[in-house]
């Protein structure tokens, strides 16, 4: 990508000079030491250039971020994020959260686990609608 080899050009050279200020010093610092992350997501199109749909999605788990101070484990605590996880992802791809966890968790134990991508919400298809009480 020429225009980012130009950009990355023109900010390490005049990186140096903007040291006394501290904002624009601390911008420089920061966009050069997430390069990488910068090439990522002008590759891939379908990456965020920022965090606000995720930071949106989990405002609601923050707020009872101190209930869940309590999850009884480090264990329960990571299986309740993949559960929030699953759930948000639910909700941008626009299904129902509860139908889908319901099949899932019925389907799991005899589904390939090479195949466990299927089951993701943006890839998942119901195994039985009218099972599910889902239209179709």
């Amino acid at each position: 990508m020429p225009v980012l080899v130009d950009f990355r050009a023109w900010l390490e050279g005049h990186y140096p000079s903007r040291l006394p200020r501290p904002a624009i010093g601390l911008a420089f610092a920061y966009t050069l030491s997430n390069w990488l992350a910068l090439l990522r997501f002008a590759d891939d199109g379908i990456l965020a250039a920022d965090s606000n749909l995720i930071e949106r999605s989990i405002g609601p788990d923050a707020v009872a971020r101190k209930a869940w101070l309590f999850a009884a484990s480090e264990r329960g605590g990571q299986a309740a994020a993949v559960v929030f996880s699953l759930i948000e992802s639910c909700k941008r791809v626009g299904i129902e959260s509860y139908a889908y966890l319901h099949d899932v968790l019925q389907r799991l134990d005899g589904h390939r686990m090479d195949r466990l991508a299927e089951l993701l919400p943006f890839n998942w298809k119901p195994a039985n609608t009218r099972d599910l009480g889902l239209p179709g």
